[in-house]
Protein backbone atom coordinates (compact mmCIF):
# COMPACT_ATOMS: atom_id res chain seq x y z
CA UNK A 1 0.00 0.00 0.00
CA UNK A 2 2.66 2.47 0.90
CA UNK A 3 4.49 3.94 -2.02
CA UNK A 4 8.01 2.86 -2.49
CA UNK A 5 9.46 6.21 -3.57
CA UNK A 6 9.35 7.80 -0.12
CA UNK A 7 6.75 10.43 -1.09
CA UNK A 8 5.67 12.63 1.82
CA UNK A 9 1.97 13.44 2.12
CA UNK A 10 0.55 16.59 3.61
CA UNK A 11 -1.20 15.80 6.93
CA UNK A 12 -4.99 15.74 6.67
CA UNK A 13 -6.98 18.36 8.56
CA UNK A 14 -9.57 16.99 10.96
CA UNK A 15 -12.80 18.64 9.70
CA UNK A 16 -13.95 20.40 6.55
CA UNK A 17 -15.89 23.62 6.04
CA UNK A 18 -18.53 21.81 3.99
CA UNK A 19 -19.24 21.29 0.32
CA UNK A 20 -20.87 24.72 -0.01
CA UNK A 21 -17.55 26.36 0.72
CA UNK A 22 -15.72 24.26 -1.82
CA UNK A 23 -14.30 21.55 0.47
CA UNK A 24 -14.40 17.87 -0.39
CA UNK A 25 -15.29 15.95 2.82
CA UNK A 26 -13.21 12.92 1.84
CA UNK A 27 -10.06 15.07 1.88
CA UNK A 28 -10.42 15.51 5.66
CA UNK A 29 -9.69 12.98 8.39
CA UNK A 30 -12.93 12.94 10.40
CA UNK A 31 -15.54 12.58 7.60
CA UNK A 32 -13.33 10.04 5.83
CA UNK A 33 -12.93 8.01 9.04
CA UNK A 34 -16.71 8.10 9.59
CA UNK A 35 -17.32 6.80 6.06
CA UNK A 36 -14.69 4.08 6.49
CA UNK A 37 -16.23 2.91 9.77
CA UNK A 38 -19.75 2.82 8.30
CA UNK A 39 -18.57 0.91 5.23
CA UNK A 40 -16.61 -1.64 7.25
CA UNK A 41 -19.39 -2.23 9.80
CA UNK A 42 -22.06 -2.58 7.10
CA UNK A 43 -20.03 -5.08 5.07
CA UNK A 44 -18.93 -7.23 8.02
CA UNK A 45 -22.45 -7.35 9.48
CA UNK A 46 -23.86 -8.36 6.10
CA UNK A 47 -21.28 -11.15 5.76
CA UNK A 48 -21.97 -12.27 9.33
CA UNK A 49 -25.68 -12.51 8.47
CA UNK A 50 -24.87 -14.64 5.41
CA UNK A 51 -22.59 -16.97 7.40
CA UNK A 52 -24.98 -17.19 10.35
CA UNK A 53 -26.88 -20.30 9.12
CA UNK A 54 -23.53 -22.13 8.96
CA UNK A 55 -22.88 -21.17 12.62
CA UNK A 56 -19.62 -19.49 11.72
CA UNK A 57 -18.13 -17.05 14.27
CA UNK A 58 -18.29 -13.38 13.38
CA UNK A 59 -14.51 -13.14 13.15
CA UNK A 60 -14.67 -15.05 9.85
CA UNK A 61 -16.96 -12.39 8.37
CA UNK A 62 -14.73 -9.61 9.71
CA UNK A 63 -11.52 -11.07 8.29
CA UNK A 64 -13.13 -11.80 4.92
CA UNK A 65 -14.73 -8.34 4.87
CA UNK A 66 -11.35 -6.71 5.46
CA UNK A 67 -9.81 -8.72 2.63
CA UNK A 68 -12.67 -7.80 0.25
CA UNK A 69 -12.15 -4.10 0.94
CA UNK A 70 -8.41 -4.42 0.31
CA UNK A 71 -6.29 -4.93 -2.81
CA UNK A 72 -7.41 -8.56 -3.13
CA UNK A 73 -10.90 -7.60 -4.37
CA UNK A 74 -12.39 -4.09 -4.43
CA UNK A 75 -8.94 -2.57 -4.07
CA UNK A 76 -8.07 -3.68 -7.58
CA UNK A 77 -9.96 -0.54 -8.58
CA UNK A 78 -7.35 2.12 -7.80
CA UNK A 79 -9.90 4.93 -7.97
CA UNK A 80 -11.92 3.30 -5.19
CA UNK A 81 -8.80 2.65 -3.12
CA UNK A 82 -7.44 6.18 -3.49
CA UNK A 83 -10.85 7.68 -2.66
CA UNK A 84 -11.93 5.64 0.37
CA UNK A 85 -8.59 4.37 1.70
CA UNK A 86 -5.92 6.83 0.54
CA UNK A 87 -2.41 6.29 1.86
CA UNK A 88 -2.49 9.56 3.79
CA UNK A 89 -5.51 8.33 5.81
CA UNK A 90 -3.99 5.03 6.90
CA UNK A 91 -2.22 6.52 9.91
CA UNK A 92 -5.53 7.67 11.38
CA UNK A 93 -7.16 4.34 10.46
CA UNK A 94 -4.37 2.29 12.06
CA UNK A 95 -4.40 4.46 15.20
CA UNK A 96 -8.15 4.00 15.72
CA UNK A 97 -7.87 0.28 14.93
CA UNK A 98 -5.05 -0.31 17.40
CA UNK A 99 -6.79 1.74 20.08
CA UNK A 100 -9.87 -0.44 19.71
CA UNK A 101 -7.70 -3.54 19.68
CA UNK A 102 -6.00 -2.38 22.87
CA UNK A 103 -9.29 -2.34 24.76
CA UNK A 104 -10.48 -5.56 23.11
CA UNK A 105 -7.38 -7.39 24.38
CA UNK A 106 -8.23 -5.96 27.80
CA UNK A 107 -11.65 -7.63 27.46
CA UNK A 108 -9.99 -10.89 26.40
CA UNK A 109 -7.90 -10.72 29.56
CA UNK A 110 -11.10 -10.23 31.55
CA UNK A 111 -12.38 -13.56 30.22
CA UNK A 112 -9.35 -15.42 31.58
CA UNK A 113 -9.52 -16.20 35.29
CA UNK A 114 -6.10 -16.94 36.86
CA UNK A 115 -7.80 -18.82 39.71
CA UNK A 116 -9.47 -21.11 37.19
CA UNK A 117 -6.11 -21.68 35.49
CA UNK A 118 -4.69 -22.82 38.83
CA UNK A 119 -7.49 -25.37 39.06
CA UNK A 120 -6.80 -26.66 35.55
CA UNK A 121 -6.25 -30.38 35.76
CA UNK A 122 -3.20 -32.24 34.56
CA UNK A 123 -5.20 -33.60 31.65
CA UNK A 124 -6.12 -30.15 30.27
CA UNK A 125 -2.58 -28.88 30.86
CA UNK A 126 -1.09 -31.85 28.99
CA UNK A 127 -3.49 -31.33 26.08
CA UNK A 128 -2.62 -27.63 25.95
CA UNK A 129 1.12 -28.34 25.92
CA UNK A 130 0.67 -30.90 23.14
CA UNK A 131 -1.44 -28.40 21.20
CA UNK A 132 1.42 -25.90 21.44
CA UNK A 133 4.54 -28.06 21.25
CA UNK A 134 3.98 -30.17 18.13
CA UNK A 135 2.59 -27.38 15.88
CA UNK A 136 5.33 -25.04 17.11
CA UNK A 137 8.01 -27.54 16.09
CA UNK A 138 6.30 -28.20 12.76
CA UNK A 139 5.95 -24.45 12.24
CA UNK A 140 9.70 -24.08 12.63
CA UNK A 141 10.17 -26.84 10.05
CA UNK A 142 7.77 -25.10 7.66
CA UNK A 143 9.60 -21.81 8.13
CA UNK A 144 12.79 -23.45 6.83
CA UNK A 145 10.94 -24.34 3.61
CA UNK A 146 9.48 -20.83 3.29
CA UNK A 147 12.86 -19.16 3.87
CA UNK A 148 14.29 -21.17 1.02
CA UNK A 149 11.53 -20.15 -1.40
CA UNK A 150 9.36 -17.04 -0.89
CA UNK A 151 10.85 -15.55 2.28
CA UNK A 152 14.49 -15.21 1.33
CA UNK A 153 16.47 -12.59 3.21
CA UNK A 154 14.34 -12.45 6.36
CA UNK A 155 16.00 -12.68 9.77
CA UNK A 156 16.25 -16.31 10.85
CA UNK A 157 15.38 -16.64 14.58
CA UNK A 158 12.46 -14.14 14.61
CA UNK A 159 10.94 -15.77 11.51
CA UNK A 160 11.21 -19.24 13.07
CA UNK A 161 9.51 -18.10 16.28
CA UNK A 162 6.77 -16.13 14.48
CA UNK A 163 5.93 -19.15 12.29
CA UNK A 164 5.87 -21.43 15.32
CA UNK A 165 3.56 -19.07 17.22
CA UNK A 166 1.29 -18.55 14.19
CA UNK A 167 0.72 -22.28 13.78
CA UNK A 168 0.34 -23.13 17.48
CA UNK A 169 -2.16 -20.46 18.58
CA UNK A 170 -5.72 -21.31 19.67
CA UNK A 171 -8.11 -18.34 19.67
CA UNK A 172 -9.76 -18.49 23.10
CA UNK A 173 -12.60 -15.95 22.42
CA UNK A 174 -13.48 -17.54 19.06
CA UNK A 175 -13.41 -21.04 20.55
CA UNK A 176 -15.77 -19.94 23.33
CA UNK A 177 -18.19 -18.54 20.75
CA UNK A 178 -18.11 -21.74 18.69
CA UNK A 179 -18.73 -23.90 21.77
CA UNK A 180 -21.66 -21.70 22.79
CA UNK A 181 -23.17 -21.90 19.31
CA UNK A 182 -22.83 -25.70 19.29
CA UNK A 183 -24.16 -25.99 22.88
CA UNK A 184 -20.97 -27.73 23.99
CA UNK A 185 -19.79 -25.36 26.72
CA UNK A 186 -21.08 -27.59 29.52
CA UNK A 187 -20.03 -30.91 28.01
CA UNK A 188 -16.81 -32.71 28.88
CA UNK A 189 -15.43 -31.73 25.48
CA UNK A 190 -16.33 -28.07 25.97
CA UNK A 191 -14.84 -27.83 29.45
CA UNK A 192 -11.65 -29.60 28.37
CA UNK A 193 -11.26 -27.44 25.25
CA UNK A 194 -11.83 -24.20 27.18
CA UNK A 195 -9.34 -25.13 29.90
CA UNK A 196 -6.69 -26.16 27.39
CA UNK A 197 -7.33 -23.07 25.24
CA UNK A 198 -6.92 -20.78 28.24
CA UNK A 199 -3.50 -22.29 28.99
CA UNK A 200 -2.66 -22.12 25.28
CA UNK A 201 -3.60 -18.43 25.17
CA UNK A 202 -1.28 -17.52 28.03
CA UNK A 203 1.58 -19.53 26.51
CA UNK A 204 0.99 -17.94 23.10
CA UNK A 205 1.33 -14.43 24.54
CA UNK A 206 4.57 -15.39 26.26
CA UNK A 207 5.93 -16.81 23.00
CA UNK A 208 4.73 -13.72 21.13
CA UNK A 209 6.57 -11.46 23.56
CA UNK A 210 9.69 -13.54 22.90
CA UNK A 211 9.19 -13.26 19.14
CA UNK A 212 8.75 -9.48 19.32
CA UNK A 213 11.88 -9.12 21.45
CA UNK A 214 13.90 -11.19 18.96
CA UNK A 215 12.57 -9.23 15.96
CA UNK A 216 14.32 -6.03 17.01
CA UNK A 217 16.99 -4.61 14.73
CA UNK A 218 19.50 -4.14 17.55
CA UNK A 219 22.04 -6.51 19.05
CA UNK A 220 21.13 -9.63 21.07
CA UNK A 221 21.82 -7.59 24.19
CA UNK A 222 18.94 -5.27 23.24
CA UNK A 223 16.59 -8.26 22.91
CA UNK A 224 17.71 -9.44 26.34
CA UNK A 225 16.95 -6.03 27.84
CA UNK A 226 13.50 -6.07 26.23
CA UNK A 227 12.74 -9.48 27.75
CA UNK A 228 14.03 -8.49 31.19
CA UNK A 229 12.06 -5.23 31.21
CA UNK A 230 8.95 -7.06 30.04
CA UNK A 231 9.32 -9.61 32.83
CA UNK A 232 9.85 -6.79 35.34
CA UNK A 233 6.69 -5.07 34.09
CA UNK A 234 4.63 -8.24 34.56
CA UNK A 235 6.03 -8.80 38.07
CA UNK A 236 5.28 -5.19 39.05
CA UNK A 237 1.70 -5.51 37.76
CA UNK A 238 1.16 -8.80 39.61
CA UNK A 239 2.40 -7.26 42.86
CA UNK A 240 0.62 -3.88 42.68
CA UNK A 241 -2.52 -4.09 40.53
CA UNK A 242 -4.47 -6.90 42.27
CA UNK A 243 -4.45 -4.95 45.53
CA UNK A 244 -5.63 -1.78 43.80
CA UNK A 245 -8.38 -3.59 41.89
CA UNK A 246 -9.45 -5.48 45.03
CA UNK A 247 -9.91 -2.16 46.83
CA UNK A 248 -12.01 -0.86 43.92
CA UNK A 249 -14.11 -4.03 43.81
CA UNK A 250 -14.81 -3.88 47.56
CA UNK A 251 -16.25 -0.40 47.11
CA UNK A 252 -18.55 -1.62 44.32
CA UNK A 253 -21.08 -3.94 46.03
CA UNK A 254 -23.45 -6.08 44.00
CA UNK A 255 -26.73 -4.46 43.08
CA UNK A 256 -25.34 -0.93 43.14
CA UNK A 257 -23.92 1.09 40.24
CA UNK A 258 -20.14 1.12 39.96
CA UNK A 259 -18.63 4.53 40.61
CA UNK A 260 -17.52 6.11 37.36
CA UNK A 261 -14.16 7.14 38.81
CA UNK A 262 -13.17 3.46 39.26
CA UNK A 263 -14.09 2.62 35.67
CA UNK A 264 -12.17 5.65 34.39
CA UNK A 265 -9.15 4.81 36.56
CA UNK A 266 -9.09 1.23 35.26
CA UNK A 267 -9.29 2.31 31.61
CA UNK A 268 -6.50 4.83 32.20
CA UNK A 269 -4.49 2.00 33.75
CA UNK A 270 -5.02 -0.01 30.56
CA UNK A 271 -3.71 2.87 28.45
CA UNK A 272 -0.75 3.43 30.78
CA UNK A 273 0.16 -0.27 30.67
CA UNK A 274 -0.02 -0.18 26.88
CA UNK A 275 2.27 2.86 26.83
CA UNK A 276 4.82 1.15 29.10
CA UNK A 277 4.98 -2.08 27.09
CA UNK A 278 5.17 -0.14 23.82
CA UNK A 279 8.04 1.90 25.29
CA UNK A 280 9.80 -1.29 26.33
CA UNK A 281 9.50 -2.57 22.77
CA UNK A 282 7.09 -5.49 23.20
CA UNK A 283 3.69 -4.15 22.09
CA UNK A 284 0.99 -1.98 23.64
CA UNK A 285 -1.49 -4.88 23.42
CA UNK A 286 0.58 -6.97 25.82
CA UNK A 287 0.14 -4.45 28.64
CA UNK A 288 -3.63 -4.23 28.14
CA UNK A 289 -3.91 -8.02 28.18
CA UNK A 290 -1.97 -8.29 31.45
CA UNK A 291 -4.20 -5.68 33.13
CA UNK A 292 -7.32 -7.53 31.98
CA UNK A 293 -6.11 -10.79 33.53
CA UNK A 294 -5.44 -9.11 36.89
CA UNK A 295 -8.90 -7.52 37.26
CA UNK A 296 -10.91 -9.54 39.85
CA UNK A 297 -13.65 -11.58 38.20
CA UNK A 298 -15.96 -11.80 41.23
CA UNK A 299 -18.60 -9.17 41.93
CA UNK A 300 -20.01 -6.39 39.79
CA UNK A 301 -16.76 -4.57 38.99
CA UNK A 302 -15.64 -6.71 36.03
CA UNK A 303 -19.17 -6.73 34.61
CA UNK A 304 -19.36 -2.94 34.79
CA UNK A 305 -16.08 -2.63 32.88
CA UNK A 306 -17.37 -4.94 30.17
CA UNK A 307 -20.64 -2.99 29.89
CA UNK A 308 -18.78 0.31 29.50
CA UNK A 309 -16.26 -0.85 26.91
CA UNK A 310 -17.37 -3.73 24.75
CA UNK A 311 -20.16 -2.34 22.56
CA UNK A 312 -18.16 0.63 21.28
CA UNK A 313 -14.97 -1.37 20.88
CA UNK A 314 -16.41 -4.54 19.34
CA UNK A 315 -19.02 -2.77 17.25
CA UNK A 316 -17.07 0.14 15.78
CA UNK A 317 -13.33 0.16 16.42
CA UNK A 318 -12.43 -3.51 16.18
CA UNK A 319 -13.72 -3.96 12.59
CA UNK A 320 -11.25 -1.22 11.60
CA UNK A 321 -8.43 -3.54 12.60
CA UNK A 322 -9.70 -6.16 10.18
CA UNK A 323 -9.84 -3.70 7.30
CA UNK A 324 -6.40 -2.42 8.27
CA UNK A 325 -5.18 -6.00 8.04
CA UNK A 326 -7.13 -6.57 4.83
CA UNK A 327 -5.42 -3.59 3.19
CA UNK A 328 -2.10 -5.39 3.81
CA UNK A 329 -3.39 -8.71 2.43
CA UNK A 330 -3.08 -9.18 -1.30
CA UNK A 331 -4.16 -12.66 -2.35
CA UNK A 332 -2.87 -11.87 -5.85
CA UNK A 333 0.68 -12.26 -4.52
CA UNK A 334 -0.06 -15.98 -4.18
CA UNK A 335 0.49 -17.04 -7.79
CA UNK A 336 2.04 -20.00 -9.45
CA UNK A 337 2.20 -23.64 -8.45
CA UNK A 338 4.92 -23.00 -5.89
CA UNK A 339 2.94 -20.40 -3.91
CA UNK A 340 -0.28 -22.41 -3.90
CA UNK A 341 1.67 -25.52 -2.95
CA UNK A 342 3.17 -23.64 0.00
CA UNK A 343 -0.33 -22.54 1.04
CA UNK A 344 -1.44 -26.18 1.08
CA UNK A 345 1.72 -27.11 3.01
CA UNK A 346 1.06 -24.46 5.67
CA UNK A 347 -2.60 -25.50 6.06
CA UNK A 348 -1.75 -29.21 6.31
CA UNK A 349 1.07 -28.52 8.76
CA UNK A 350 -1.12 -26.32 10.96
CA UNK A 351 -3.99 -28.82 11.04
CA UNK A 352 -1.81 -31.92 11.39
CA UNK A 353 0.34 -30.54 14.20
CA UNK A 354 -2.52 -29.16 16.27
CA UNK A 355 -5.04 -31.97 15.72
CA UNK A 356 -2.69 -34.96 15.90
CA UNK A 357 -0.81 -33.62 18.93
CA UNK A 358 -4.05 -32.92 20.79
CA UNK A 359 -5.74 -36.20 19.82
CA UNK A 360 -2.76 -38.38 20.78
CA UNK A 361 -2.40 -36.82 24.24
CA UNK A 362 -6.19 -36.90 24.75
CA UNK A 363 -6.23 -40.62 24.00
CA UNK A 364 -3.35 -41.16 26.42
CA UNK A 365 -5.49 -39.35 29.01
CA UNK A 366 -8.23 -42.00 28.52
CA UNK A 367 -10.60 -39.78 26.54
CA UNK A 368 -12.91 -41.53 24.03
CA UNK A 369 -11.71 -41.23 20.45
CA UNK A 370 -14.76 -39.22 19.35
CA UNK A 371 -14.24 -36.66 22.12
CA UNK A 372 -10.47 -36.53 21.52
CA UNK A 373 -11.06 -35.84 17.82
CA UNK A 374 -13.54 -33.07 18.63
CA UNK A 375 -11.09 -31.43 21.06
CA UNK A 376 -8.38 -31.64 18.40
CA UNK A 377 -10.44 -29.76 15.82
CA UNK A 378 -11.65 -27.24 18.40
CA UNK A 379 -8.08 -26.47 19.45
CA UNK A 380 -7.29 -25.76 15.79
CA UNK A 381 -9.46 -22.61 15.91
CA UNK A 382 -7.70 -19.42 14.86
CA UNK A 383 -8.98 -15.85 15.03
CA UNK A 384 -8.10 -12.35 16.05
CA UNK A 385 -5.00 -13.29 18.08
CA UNK A 386 -3.62 -15.07 15.01
CA UNK A 387 -4.19 -11.91 12.97
CA UNK A 388 -2.44 -9.83 15.64
CA UNK A 389 0.63 -12.08 15.47
CA UNK A 390 0.74 -11.87 11.68
CA UNK A 391 0.33 -8.09 11.62
CA UNK A 392 3.09 -7.60 14.17
CA UNK A 393 5.35 -9.81 12.07
CA UNK A 394 4.40 -7.85 8.95
CA UNK A 395 5.06 -4.47 10.60
CA UNK A 396 8.45 -5.64 11.86
CA UNK A 397 9.49 -6.91 8.40
CA UNK A 398 9.64 -10.51 9.62
CA UNK A 399 6.85 -11.60 7.23
CA UNK A 400 6.74 -10.42 3.63
CA UNK A 401 3.53 -9.75 1.72
CA UNK A 402 3.20 -13.22 0.19
CA UNK A 403 3.91 -15.10 3.42
CA UNK A 404 1.49 -12.82 5.27
CA UNK A 405 -1.29 -13.53 2.76
CA UNK A 406 -0.67 -17.30 2.95
CA UNK A 407 -0.92 -17.30 6.74
CA UNK A 408 -4.10 -15.17 6.72
CA UNK A 409 -5.79 -17.64 4.35
CA UNK A 410 -4.62 -20.49 6.59
CA UNK A 411 -6.27 -18.82 9.59
CA UNK A 412 -9.55 -18.38 7.70
CA UNK A 413 -9.59 -21.97 6.46
CA UNK A 414 -8.78 -23.63 9.79
CA UNK A 415 -11.42 -21.60 11.63
CA UNK A 416 -14.06 -22.10 8.93
CA UNK A 417 -13.82 -25.90 8.99
CA UNK A 418 -14.02 -26.15 12.79
CA UNK A 419 -17.80 -25.88 13.23
CA UNK A 420 -18.95 -28.27 10.46
CA UNK A 421 -16.35 -30.91 11.32
CA UNK A 422 -17.10 -30.82 15.06
CA UNK A 423 -20.82 -31.09 14.30
CA UNK A 424 -20.08 -34.14 12.15
CA UNK A 425 -17.70 -36.02 14.46
CA UNK A 426 -19.19 -35.25 17.88
CA UNK A 427 -22.82 -35.70 18.87
CA UNK A 428 -23.04 -35.58 22.68
CA UNK A 429 -26.67 -36.61 22.98
CA UNK A 430 -28.79 -38.77 20.70
CA UNK A 431 -32.36 -37.58 20.57
CA UNK A 432 -35.04 -40.10 21.32
CA UNK A 433 -37.33 -41.09 18.50
CA UNK A 434 -41.01 -40.22 18.43
CA UNK A 435 -41.96 -43.83 19.18
CA UNK A 436 -40.18 -43.62 22.54
CA UNK A 437 -42.49 -40.76 23.49
CA UNK A 438 -45.60 -42.70 22.44
CA UNK A 439 -46.81 -43.66 25.94
CA UNK A 440 -45.73 -40.51 27.78
CA UNK A 441 -49.10 -38.78 27.50
CA UNK A 442 -50.89 -37.10 30.40
CA UNK A 443 -53.69 -39.67 30.32
CA UNK A 444 -51.26 -42.52 31.01
CA UNK A 445 -49.67 -40.71 33.98
CA UNK A 446 -50.05 -42.53 37.31
CA UNK A 447 -51.82 -40.12 39.73
CA UNK A 448 -49.50 -41.19 42.53
CA UNK A 449 -46.37 -40.33 40.54
CA UNK A 450 -44.71 -36.97 40.62
CA UNK A 451 -46.09 -34.70 37.90
CA UNK A 452 -43.32 -32.81 36.14
CA UNK A 453 -43.88 -29.69 34.07
CA UNK A 454 -41.52 -27.72 31.84
CA UNK A 455 -42.57 -24.05 31.82
CA UNK A 456 -40.69 -21.78 29.40
CA UNK A 457 -40.57 -17.99 29.48
CA UNK A 458 -38.48 -15.17 27.99
CA UNK A 459 -38.74 -12.47 30.65
CA UNK A 460 -40.17 -11.72 34.09
CA UNK A 461 -43.29 -10.27 32.43
CA UNK A 462 -44.37 -13.81 31.53
CA UNK A 463 -44.16 -15.12 35.12
CA UNK A 464 -47.65 -14.13 36.50
CA UNK A 465 -49.49 -15.84 33.66
CA UNK A 466 -47.14 -18.80 33.85
CA UNK A 467 -47.77 -19.26 37.58
CA UNK A 468 -51.55 -19.16 36.97
CA UNK A 469 -51.14 -21.85 34.32
CA UNK A 470 -49.05 -24.01 36.67
CA UNK A 471 -51.63 -23.59 39.45
CA UNK A 472 -54.40 -24.66 37.08
CA UNK A 473 -52.35 -27.73 36.10
CA UNK A 474 -52.55 -29.01 39.68
CA UNK A 475 -56.21 -29.79 39.19
CA UNK A 476 -59.10 -29.50 41.63
CA UNK A 477 -57.55 -31.89 44.17
CA UNK A 478 -54.35 -29.80 44.38
CA UNK A 479 -52.24 -32.88 43.94
CA UNK A 480 -48.91 -33.11 45.67
CA UNK A 481 -45.63 -33.97 44.00
CA UNK A 482 -45.76 -31.31 41.29
CA UNK A 483 -42.24 -30.48 40.03
CA UNK A 484 -41.91 -27.42 37.80
CA UNK A 485 -38.82 -26.76 35.71
CA UNK A 486 -39.01 -23.02 35.02
CA UNK A 487 -36.87 -22.62 31.91
CA UNK A 488 -35.73 -19.05 31.29
CA UNK A 489 -34.91 -18.75 27.57
CA UNK A 490 -32.23 -16.09 27.04
CA UNK A 491 -30.77 -15.03 23.71
CA UNK A 492 -27.06 -15.57 23.11
CA UNK A 493 -26.05 -12.23 21.63
CA UNK A 494 -22.98 -11.36 19.58
CA UNK A 495 -21.46 -9.51 22.54
CA UNK A 496 -18.28 -11.05 23.97
CA UNK A 497 -19.75 -10.79 27.46
CA UNK A 498 -22.45 -13.26 26.42
CA UNK A 499 -19.87 -16.00 26.88
CA UNK A 500 -19.24 -14.78 30.43
CA UNK A 501 -22.99 -14.93 30.99
CA UNK A 502 -23.06 -18.55 29.84
CA UNK A 503 -20.27 -19.47 32.23
CA UNK A 504 -22.06 -17.85 35.17
CA UNK A 505 -25.43 -19.39 34.36
CA UNK A 506 -24.22 -22.91 33.64
CA UNK A 507 -22.52 -24.58 36.58
CA UNK A 508 -21.21 -28.14 36.31
CA UNK A 509 -23.40 -28.88 33.32
CA UNK A 510 -26.60 -27.90 35.18
CA UNK A 511 -27.79 -24.39 34.33
CA UNK A 512 -29.24 -23.50 37.75
CA UNK A 513 -29.49 -19.89 38.79
CA UNK A 514 -26.67 -18.48 40.86
CA UNK A 515 -28.32 -15.89 43.10
CA UNK A 516 -25.08 -14.10 43.88
CA UNK A 517 -23.77 -13.66 40.36
CA UNK A 518 -26.94 -13.13 38.38
CA UNK A 519 -28.52 -9.83 37.46
CA UNK A 520 -31.45 -8.17 39.20
CA UNK A 521 -33.97 -9.50 36.69
CA UNK A 522 -32.72 -13.04 37.31
CA UNK A 523 -33.13 -12.58 41.06
CA UNK A 524 -36.71 -11.44 40.46
CA UNK A 525 -37.39 -14.73 38.71
CA UNK A 526 -35.98 -16.74 41.61
CA UNK A 527 -37.92 -14.70 44.20
CA UNK A 528 -41.19 -15.03 42.28
CA UNK A 529 -41.01 -18.81 42.02
CA UNK A 530 -39.77 -19.15 45.60
CA UNK A 531 -42.81 -17.16 46.79
CA UNK A 532 -45.08 -19.36 44.69
CA UNK A 533 -43.53 -22.49 46.23
CA UNK A 534 -43.97 -21.15 49.79
CA UNK A 535 -47.62 -20.22 49.17
CA UNK A 536 -48.27 -23.73 47.84
CA UNK A 537 -47.27 -25.46 51.07
CA UNK A 538 -49.80 -28.05 52.28
CA UNK A 539 -50.61 -28.57 55.99
CA UNK A 540 -50.52 -32.29 56.86
CA UNK A 541 -50.90 -31.88 60.63
CA UNK A 542 -50.86 -28.93 63.05
CA UNK A 543 -47.59 -27.00 62.99
CA UNK A 544 -46.29 -29.12 60.11
CA UNK A 545 -46.43 -28.36 56.41
CA UNK A 546 -44.73 -29.63 53.30
CA UNK A 547 -44.26 -27.98 49.95
CA UNK A 548 -46.75 -29.24 47.39
CA UNK A 549 -44.73 -27.80 44.53
CA UNK A 550 -41.02 -28.08 43.84
CA UNK A 551 -39.70 -25.37 41.54
CA UNK A 552 -36.33 -25.60 39.82
CA UNK A 553 -35.46 -22.38 37.97
CA UNK A 554 -33.23 -23.13 35.00
CA UNK A 555 -31.73 -20.96 32.30
CA UNK A 556 -30.88 -21.80 28.70
CA UNK A 557 -28.79 -19.37 26.68
CA UNK A 558 -28.95 -19.89 22.91
CA UNK A 559 -29.35 -18.02 19.68
CA UNK A 560 -32.94 -17.45 18.62
CA UNK A 561 -32.65 -19.64 15.53
CA UNK A 562 -31.89 -22.83 17.51
CA UNK A 563 -33.40 -22.05 20.91
CA UNK A 564 -36.03 -24.73 20.33
CA UNK A 565 -33.30 -27.38 20.70
CA UNK A 566 -33.00 -26.50 24.40
CA UNK A 567 -36.70 -27.33 24.83
CA UNK A 568 -37.09 -30.34 22.57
Amino acid sequence: MAPGNGTCYKPMKATSNGVFQGDTPLDFALPLAILQICLVVALTRALAFVLRPMRQPRVIAEIVGGILLGPSALGRNHEYLNTLFPVKSLTVLDTLANLGLLFFLFLVGLELDPKALKRTGKKAFAIAMAGIGLPFIMGIGTSVVLRGTISKGVSGPPFLVFMGVALSITAFPVLARILAELKLLTTDVGRMAMSAAAVNDIAAWILLALAIALSGTGSPLVSLWVLLCGAGFVIACVVILPRVFAMMAQRCPDGEPVDEIYVCATLCCVLAAGFVTDTIGIHALFGAFVVGILVPKEGAFAGALVEKVEDLVSGLFLPLYFVSSGLKTNVATIHGAQSWGLLVLVIVTACFGKIVGTVVVSLLCKMPFQEALAVGFLMNTKGLVELIVLNIGRDRKVLNEETFSILVLMAIFTTFITTPIVMAVYKPAKRESKTEYKHRTFERQDPSDQFRLLACFHSSRNIPGLINLIEASRGTEKRQGLCVYALHLMELSERPSAILMVHKARKNGLPFWNKIQQSDSSNQVVVAFEAFRQLSRVVIRPMTAISAIHVRPVTAISSMMDMHEDIC
